[in-house]
């Protein structure tokens, strides 16, 4: 393992430590919809001891179809923005909130590579997080190869749910 992938494995575990003792502090409910993680989100949340008591589920939805017929997203948007979109990322997220029945989710689009896809270039991400409030989303530009772009991913989609139950 590089020292880069060392130093953001613990970055990684630091920031979902920090998430898990949040979401057990405001007694929330999580869950995700993964797309370019295919399933690394769910499965670092599930890392700490003690995420079963919020962690409802994931939907793991790279084809297009997947985030249509069981998240919800408007496949008119899928047809004229592609699946890596903020819009997207934000009905990946709502959608994920509703089937798994949580009060919070986290969703992941983008780019991983090693080709552009949707006309958006390689390290292109999006985070989307629906919480009780509204649902938002952030894009993202991340550099390396697709393990490292998929691992930043996972890094902004933790840090972006401790930002908002710090807030």
């Amino acid at each position: 393992m590089s020292v880069y992938a060392e130093q953001m494995n613990e970055q990684i575990q630091q920031t979902v430590q920090r998430a898990h003792e949040l979401a057990i502090e405001h007694g929330i409910t999580l869950a995700t919809a993964e797309s370019l993680t295919s399933g690394d989100l769910a499965g670092t949340i599930c890392t700490v001891s003690g995420a079963s008591a919020y962690f409802m589920g994931g939907v793991v939805s790279y084809a297009s179809s997947v985030k249509a017929s069981v998240l919800g997203v408007s496949e008119t948007l899928l047809a004229q923005a592609g699946s890596v979109d903020a819009r997207v990322a934000q009905q990946m997220a709502a959608g994920a909130a509703r089937v798994c029945g949580a009060q919070y989710a986290l969703s992941t689009t983008g780019v991983a590579g090693p080709e552009p896809h949707d006309g958006k270039p390689v390290g292109t991400v999006f985070i989307g997080l629906s919480t009780p409030e509204g649902v938002l989303a952030r894009e993202y530009s991340f550099e390396g190869d697709r393990a490292a772009i998929r691992a930043q991913s996972v890094l902004a989609a933790l840090t972006v749910l401790v930002e908002a139950l710090e807030a």
